[in-house]
């Protein structure tokens, strides 16, 4: 009799699926035979690389026969400074998706139920099942979270309660005082994950102390990333807040030399370049305007973003999808989210943006 391998696996990890992300410009490129492709599919930096970053890159680039440092201790040093905290509250990961896996591998168990939004960020689910815990996917209001019913969906198997803030791919925001008035009532067994992968693209007077808010909410954690404002998608840099205690057993689980030595010193550079962070939200803010103003015009339903994208209403998407891949344009559409007449774009340069409209212009004409 054959080997089922399949029946060997751990029960929730059976009946995953991969996590798609958005198609790669060399995918494109090797299935249509296409070049000149624009990418605004994965919320990147359309700015590329700070160049601070790049010139540490390049001098860390000598010592890439050695291991880096495990415990990333430089790095950390700036994110004190960064986020007002002490080293010892700190978790680095490979992006903040592995502090998200980090933590769930160190509270999330079988017979437990994690809380999220049914169109948050996809992640959530997968790392729910993958512990055989019970995903508990609360419907949106409006697209966004619906804080009321997500405590009233706590029960005594709760284990966490998930809420990405702006939230993707809906871009939707919760304010400042949204968030104490939730936490207040949250029981304090149950660990609340405030992710903000999309934070320095929040205008500075709305955005919310959440880290301040730890020493008050021991039971809070923040993830963040240096994937997005911050430019460095491919090196795959993030990090968790939380307690010294909750860190300490985090820091336990997680994997030696999980962040390499480029990583780091990209991360600490740009740390230092506040002009190159500050274009980018800048070059974000003036071209999500424009976008938006577009959909306007045009009549285009969108959800308005407080990230680095923005998801538009769209009759049959995936076709829609497939005619923009054709003049190579890739944006995201999100039918796995439970959106299947949505698409979400990443805001790119001000050619790329130009590039998109016209092109949606020409494929949305011919459906009408």
């Amino acid at each position: 009799m054959a080997l089922d391998i399949k029946a060997l696996a751990n029960e929730g990890v059976n009946g995953l699926h991969p996590y798609q992300p958005g198609k790669p410009v060399e995918e494109l490129e090797r299935e249509l035979g296409i070049s000149n492709i624009i990418k605004l599919a994965s919320n990147e930096n359309p700015l590329g690389l700070s160049p601070k970053a790049a010139a540490a890159i390049a001098k860390a680039s000598v010592e890439l026969a050695r291991y880096p440092d495990a415990n990333g201790f430089y790095l950390k040093q700036k994110l004190t400074n960064y986020c007002g905290v002490d080293a010892d509250q700190l978790t680095l990961g490979n992006g903040s998706n592995e502090v998200l896996e980090i933590l769930f591998r160190t509270f999330v168990s079988s017979g437990d139920e994690v809380i999220f939004d049914k169109h948050a960020f996809i992640v959530y689910a997968l790392l729910t099942q993958s512990a055989g815990a019970t995903s508990v996917a609360i419907p949106s209001v409006d697209w966004g979270h619906d804080l009321d019913a997500m405590l009233a969906a706590v029960t005594a198997k709760t284990r966490m309660i998930c809420i990405a803030n702006p939230n993707n791919p809906t871009g939707t925001f919760l304010t400042p005082l949204q968030l104490q008035q939730f936490l207040a009532k949250v029981p304090e067994q149950v660990i609340v994950v405030l992710d903000e992968a999309y934070f320095e693209y929040v205008p500075v007077a709305e955005r919310a102390n959440s880290i301040g808010w730890i020493s008050d909410y021991p039971n809070l954690v923040v993830t963040r990333t240096f994937s997005k404002a911050f430019g460095l998608a491919g090196l795959r840099v993030g990090y968790l807040v939380s307690t010294p205690e909750l860190a300490d057993l985090l820091n336990r689980v997680r994997e030696p030399f999980n962040c390499n030595m480029l990583a780091l010193a990209a991360a600490e550079a740009v740390l230092d370049d506040s002009d190159y962070v500050n274009q980018s939200v800048l070059l974000n803010s003036q071209e999500m305007a424009r976008l938006t103003q577009w959909c306007d015009d045009n009549k285009i339903d969108y959800i308005p973003s407080y990230g680095n994208f923005l998801t538009v209403q769209v009759d049959d998407a995936q076709s829609v999808y497939r005619k923009l891949l054709q003049q190579g344009v890739i944006v995201r559409p999100i039918g796995g989210y439970g959106m299947p007449n949505h698409l979400r774009i990443s805001i790119g340069l001000v050619q790329e943006n130009d590039r998109l409209m016209a092109a949606l212009n020409e494929i949305l004409a011919t459906k009408k």
